[in-house]
């Protein structure tokens, strides 16, 4: 800090202080982004549990029962519902009762008997699209096991393949973990970091002391490094405990540089920082600051590849994500965990985030000016 000018250093000083010493600020900073990441570890999935499917087996053989009982005894499975008409299989779907139906036809056994392929028919609920076809998956994955295949019905999508030697690189017993944690990590640091800095200029403001700097002889850009200084501190701390948190409180190896993906980190922040900053300078009060800054961390999260893959969006989002800090953070951190993401990808990755700071802090110091001015 001896480094650092008095007059700015007192001015990130009194940012600090402003922050840390109001008990509800450290407690929503804290508290909320740990148990965040605890809950959402654990409730973030696409994996299906506790189903219930239809069952209608016509032939009553010994393979028909056995793959009924292999179907009855998965995991992810809560309640078979055996069934003795198609009538009643079509009801049970319609009502929302099961979210799969299994016909099995007379020649089943008879089929597996003679070494023949033997198909049953699955009908699946429409309106549960992702949790339906997930739960196909499952089950043809059991009947290829029993040198059967399951034909989806016409309304379901396409037939099963044969069956084949699967070999799941860096994530081998797929673990959702391992790829929600990281994926938290920088989401939650974003929120931190956007309401940090949205907050900042648009509570001097409505404070009034906003005005005491334009008698000052402060310059745009010192209040600009002025309020990114904590927020940088602030943010880097937390996703550094969120990072550990993923490594050692969940078990999720880390293989990786961390000195690098720590800077990633912080220039991830940077980056964040400035979008915040541009919210801050534009809003008069601090409802306007975090209304919008929901209006832009949602748009950010739901394009940044977390939940859906960038390239399956059309072109213009998937131009309009390469401006989204998360986007290229994700790819660093969720690279880093498991996948020891060369350094030569991170770089690619982190010049993007050195463009958007670049733009971001310099249009936050144009509107800072103009309202000096």
């Amino acid at each position: 800090m001896r480094l650092v000018p008095p007059r700015l250093r007192a001015q990130i000083v009194k940012e600090l202080l402003s922050i840390l010493r109001d008990p509800r600020s450290r407690t929503v900073l804290i508290v909320p982004p740990l148990m965040q990441l605890l809950v959402f570890s654990f409730a973030v999935t696409l994996e299906v549990r506790n189903v219930d499917i239809a069952v209608y087996d016509q032939d009553q053989g010994r393979w028909s029962t056995e793959l009924v009982a292999r179907i009855g005894a998965a995991g992810f499975v809560h309640r078979l519902r055996p069934v003795h008409d198609q009538a009643a299989l079509a009801r049970l779907i319609d009502d929302r009762t099961v979210i799969a139906a299994l016909a099995i036809p007379p020649d089943f056994s008879r089929r597996v008997e003679r070494g023949e392929t033997a198909e049953a028919q699955l009908l699946l609920d429409g309106r549960r699209a992702n949790a339906a076809q997930i739960t196909n998956g499952y089950l043809s994955t059991i009947a290829q096991q029993l040198g059967a295949r399951i034909r989806v019905g016409e309304a379901g999508g396409a037939a099963a393949g044969e069956a084949v030697a699967l070999r799941h690189w860096f994530n081998p017993n797929l673990i959702y973990r391992w790829f929600v944690v990281p994926g938290l990590s920088g989401i939650l640091t974003t929120t931190i970091a956007l309401l940090l800095t949205a907050l900042s200029i648009a509570r001097e403001r409505e404070l009034g002391t906003f005005d005491q700097l334009l008698v000052s002889p402060t310059t745009p850009g010192e209040i600009i490094l002025a309020k990114t200084v904590p927020a940088l501190i602030i943010g880097s701390l937390l996703g550094t405990i969120m990072i550990l948190a993923g490594i050692f409180g969940f078990g999720i190896p880390f293989t990786g540089s961390f000195p690098l993906l720590i800077a990633s980190l912080m220039l991830f922040i940077l980056s964040v920082v400035g979008v915040g900053l541009v919210i801050s300078s534009l809003c008069a009060t601090q409802q306007q600051a975090i209304l919008g800054t929901f209006a832009v961390v949602v748009p950010m999260i739901l394009m940044s590849g977390f939940a859906t893959p960038v390239d399956n969006m059309p072109r213009l989002l998937r131009w309009m994500a390469e401006a989204i800090p998360l986007k290229h953070f994700l790819i660093i951190v969720e690279g880093s965990f498991v996948k020891a993401l060369p350094a030569s990808e991170v770089a690619a990755n982190l010049w993007p985030l050195a463009v958007i700071a670049a733009v971001t802090l310099t249009v936050a110091v144009v509107f800072v000016r103009g309202r000096l001015q």
